[in-house]
């Protein structure tokens, strides 16, 4: 009864419109992932025309079941309904493993697929992209975990995690509609940098929000914004260094 009390409390305390901003910014993540794989990913599955293995599907529906749980996270915190979010948190922690997994075992597709196109070394350049990708989002994701009791810090981290993985998807429309029709296989890593730049915006947005609503920047939105595109940045040069291709190269001939 006291815990249910307590919860009332901060819902009655919470329910503000302001609390709102993480809920709308999780809607604005998952109508990106959802509308940015759509022309290649939805509207093909749709038609029975998409032709993917198993590890790609699963590894979709993982990353698409995680916008949806950020939205339905945000929404609780932002309602009130802190008991329901902490419950549902260990949710979160599996589903974040289960795509770090799946993220990971869908680069080594890229690379076997990028092969058997004889495009072994452009596979194995590439896959630094989504490689770095779930490294980022897995290490802001536990950083998230372990500050759960200092809420201005986790719901900034999870918003970081949730725009970090955005790239992909915003990439589809790049590729989709101003990338010129070429050979099949992975696009250059240099044109990656773009889409996180797109992305990012979403990050420009919350620090405007911090400023008008606390008169300054969080530093998890600053260090995080940067630590983010320099990521991405790096990845053109490391792509390309004998370091690189040694260990994903190792990586693809344990895989065959």
């Amino acid at each position: 009864m006291t815990t249910l009390t307590d919860d009332r409390r901060v819902r009655a305390r919470d329910a503000s419109p302001a609390r709102y901003f993480y809920f709308h910014m999780a809607l604005a993540c998952a109508a990106t992932a959802f509308l940015g794989f759509a022309p290649t990913y939805w509207v093909p599955l749709a038609s029975r025309t998409l032709s993917a293995s198993p590890v790609i599907h699963f590894h979709g529906f993982l990353f698409f079941t995680w916008s949806l749980y950020f939205v339905l996270q945000t929404w609780l915190a932002a309602s009130g309904r802190v008991v329901n979010h902490r419950s549902l948190g260990i949710a979160g922690v599996s589903l974040a493993t289960a795509m770090t997994i799946f993220g990971f075992l869908a680069s080594v597709h890229v690379m076997q697929h990028s092969a058997a196109l004889g495009q072994k070394e452009a596979g194995i350049s590439f896959s630094i992209v989504p490689m770095s990708g779930i490294a980022f989002f897995a290490v802001v994701f536990v950083l998230a975990i372990a500050n759960t009791r200092r809420p201005e810090i986790h719901k900034r981290l999870m918003l970081l995690a949730a725009v970090s993985i955005l790239d992909a998807a915003i990439a589809r429309w790049f590729l989709t509609f101003l990338a010129p029709p070429g050979p099949p296989g992975p696009p250059p890593v240099p044109v990656t940098i773009a889409p996180a730049v797109v992305a990012s915006l979403l990050l420009v947005a919350a620090m405007v929000r911090d400023w008008r609503s606390e008169g300054r920047v969080h530093p998890v939105y600053i260090y995080g914004t940067l630590a983010l595109l320099a990521v991405k940045v790096l990845n053109w040069p490391v792509s390309e260094s004998a370091a690189w291709h040694s260990f994903a190269g190792g990586i693809l001939a344990l895989a065959q």
